[in-house]
């Protein structure tokens, strides 16, 4: 009997990382088409890039580590690692939060750093700590905040103007109608202006039992609630309406929370992950530098996960709170 020990992330049933990732980036194909009507040639040219560099970096990264353990006289040395499709996701990913103005080279960096440096360092897939493609946008909001939040209406030689959440920074409702924020007619990034195209991606994730509904149910229903509670301007149901379909709450909660390596593996804990997110995007919404918090909130929340773990696993029979047998 052969026993193979893999890294993380463990899942149980007839599940191969490729047919997971392929599942991935055919529930983004409505947000990246919608992106691409929207925004023009561009939002397409950003977003090639940043798979194509996202690629590119896993292979030489992976090969340069492989040739060494070669060099070393290790047995079984696996190849690369562009099979699996999870940079292809992470470019992807990546390019989704990002408007179509950005710079082409600011995307390349973006994503070097996301695959190079949050992934492959950390030890692949399964080993990272953080989701790769929302600290590839923090890195390049750090460096670069005027390419990443320099949103346009349509088209490369768009009018600039500002996203309904710099709007509601300002205490006001948004010049557009909920129903065209919904629907993806306003400023905002390549992938997650449209939350009609991302909650179809969603439930097809759902459908096939890819992600569970708890942490998108719990993240966007704790923003709900505290938009409800805390609301600024109009009515108490349209600024939590526009709360929702504003920024990338959606995205987020759909795509990014729901990473299998950085988020929690026990029921209780998704619960509690998808709320702690919910509560840092809405503070940092009302109190932050920058009208949107779902990339911090979501990332902060990574950096709990194994806290979270630790404390909602189920207790083994036979076994006290402390850890000694009855």
């Amino acid at each position: 009997m052969k026993l193979t020990v893999a890294s993380s992330p463990h899942i149980r049933g007839n599940f191969r990382t490729n047919r997971i990732m392929l599942d991935v980036v055919l529930a983004l194909i409505p947000a990246l088409i919608v992106g691409v009507l929207r925004l023009g040639v561009r939002g397409l040219t950003v977003t090639l890039i940043s798979m194509i560099t996202a690629v590119a970096c896993e292979w030489v990264y992976s090969e340069i580590v492989r040739k060494r353990k070669i060099a070393r006289g290790e047995k079984n040395v696996a190849g690369n690692t562009i099979a699996d499709g999870s940079a292809v996701v992470t470019g992807l990913l990546l390019a989704m939060t990002l408007p179509a103005s950005v710079p082409y080279w600011l995307v390349a960096a973006g994503a070097a750093f996301a695959i190079i440096f949050v992934k492959a360092m950390c030890g692949g897939l399964g080993q990272n700590i953080f989701n790769p493609a929302l600290a590839g946008r923090a890195f390049m909001l750090l460096i670069w905040p005027v390419g990443v939040v320099n949103y346009h209406h349509a088209g490369v030689d768009g009018v600039s103007g500002a996203t309904p959440l710099h709007q509601m920074v300002m205490n006001s409702l948004p010049q557009e109608s909920i129903l065209d924020m919904f629907l993806g007619n306003c400023p905002g990034s390549i992938g997650e202006a449209c939350s009609l195209a991302l909650l179809i991606g969603g439930a097809y994730l759902v459908w096939r039992k890819v992600i569970s509904a708890r942490i998108p149910l719990a993240y966007l229903g704790t923003v709900a609630v505290l938009s409800l509670i805390f609301a600024k301007a109009g009515s108490p149901v349209e600024w939590m309406l526009y709360s929702l379909f504003g920024g990338g709450v959606m995205l987020g909660a759909i795509f990014m929370a729901t990473d299998y390596a950085t988020s929690p593996v026990t029921a209780k804990g998704q619960i509690i992950y998808g709320v702690g997110c919910g509560v840092l995007t809405v503070f940092f919404r009302n109190f932050g530098l920058y009208p949107e918090g779902v990339t911090y909130a979501i990332l902060l929340m990574n950096a709990l996960v194994w806290f979270i773990d630790r404390h909602t696993a189920p207790r083994r029979f036979g076994v006290k709170k402390g850890g000694a047998a009855k």
